[in-house]
């Protein structure tokens, strides 16, 4: 497989020659089934899947109909997006949020922001994969998640039309590259011809397919196993895969297990810009719950805000108390994260989404789109507004 340069790729130069759409799939609405590998089947362990490869392993039933539901919705809904963002939150107005192992709810609570909701959350999933949130999409049964920057790209690569109306940047790593036991890979150089854990609608995906690139090592020199995030940890375990990228959370408690059996870390620094709030364009196109999506937005970055603001209790509260961490492992991964940074323009985001549609695209892993189309610019400034400007300034650029 040819390599292109960033800059190649973000002028939208591979159009051509790329993977086509997988039979029977097109753009629009019915989009079929919700991807992902339903639990239990066989880890799958050829090179390249297309986004929708869980068609072959699933039945005809309630969740597709789910998505022909969701179609109906938004087509009568679309035109509602063109209209001005709605703002006030009429009175027994529901929002149902995913809240990824409870953090999102437990940060509103500890801010002090909890009861300030001018709207009911009658649940708070614990959905975090792209595939989990986009299944409860299509079942309408999620209004709003926050995911990384993939998520929405496999979303519009199937034919199902969400919107991100939120962004934040995470300037450092998320994700480390953690060996099998026994492994005797070293960098990301000694990945050519190892089994490498591989989610294509998800960020540690494009993370994995960045650093091949920046190594200089070619799809084709390597195994790409397709699993769900929630898979790798378990075929890391079992020997199944050689690498998966774990997030940082993850890592401590894996090499407590593992490390003494030849287990080891491989840092990079390869990062995955984007953490977006996102939603279904039938939700949006309701006008009382865009008015609480406007209304949840500053919230959320002021929650954010303040868990940044007060690491030690929040690793008392989320990393001992619901994660079941030391002290010292949820100050480490603290030390990890980035200041969180809510740009007041989305210019930055959206070339970085392009770059990331780009790069699955010369995979042939999707067919490539203007990413524009993914944001609802309505509510770009909403979470920058809410928070000083110690958390809207850009600290380092990305550059193309």
């Amino acid at each position: 497989m040819t390599r292109r340069t960033a800059a190649g790729r973000a002028r939208g130069s591979l159009r051509g020659g790329l993977a086509g759409r997988p039979p029977g799939l097109s753009a629009g609405c019915p989009p079929g089934l919700p991807a992902g590998r339903p639990p239990g089947l066989p880890v799958d362990t050829s090179r390249r899947r297309f986004l929708v490869r869980g068609l072959a392993h699933t039945t005809l039933g309630a969740a597709a109909l789910a998505g022909l539901m969701s179609c109906a919705q938004e087509d009568a809904g679309g035109a509602a997006l063109d209209e001005p963002l709605p703002r006030s939150v009429p009175p027994g107005t529901e929002l149902t949020v995913a809240s990824p192992s409870g953090s999102i709810r437990l940060e509103l609570e500890l801010a002090g922001l909890l009861d300030d909701l001018p709207f009911t959350v009658p649940e708070w999933p614990n959905l975090a994969a792209g595939p989990d949130v986009i299944n409860a999409f299509r079942a309408n049964s999620l209004d709003l998640a926050l995911n990384a920057g993939i998520p929405p790209i496999q979303a519009h690569y199937q034919g199902y039309d969400a919107r991100i109306v939120a962004v934040a940047y995470h300037r450092r790593p998320l994700y480390v590259f953690a060996t099998r036991p026994g492994s005797d890979v070293e960098s990301v150089d000694d990945f050519r011809g190892r089994r490498l854990a591989f989610s294509q609608g998800q960020a540690q995906g494009v993370v994995l397919l960045r650093a091949l690139q920046e190594a200089g090592v070619e799809h084709d020199e390597v195994e790409l196993v397709d699993l769900t995030s929630n898979q790798f940890l378990t075929a890391l375990q079992a020997g199944q895969v050689d690498v998966a990228p774990l997030a940082n959370q993850q890592v401590p408690r894996y090499l407590d297990e593992y490390g003494a059996d030849g287990a080891r870390t491989i840092e990079t620094d390869v990062v995955d810009l984007l953490a977006v709030l996102w939603a279904p364009t039938s939700v949006i196109a309701q006008d009382d719950k865009a008015a609480a999506i406007a209304a949840f937005i500053p919230r959320w970055a002021q929650a954010d805000v303040w868990a940044y603001e007060h690491p030690d209790r929040w690793i008392e509260e989320y990393y001992v108390g619901t994660q079941n961490l030391s002290p010292e492992d949820g100050a480490r991964i603290v030390e990890l994260t980035s200041k969180p940074e809510f740009p007041p323009s989305w210019d930055e985001a959206i070339a970085w989404e392009q770059e990331s549609l780009d790069l699955l695209a010369a995979g042939g892993f999707v067919d490539g789109f203007d990413a524009e189309v993914l944001f609802d610019r309505r509510f770009e400034s909403l979470a920058a507004d809410a928070v000083g400007d110690r958390y809207t300034a850009v600290d380092q650029p990305y550059e193309e």
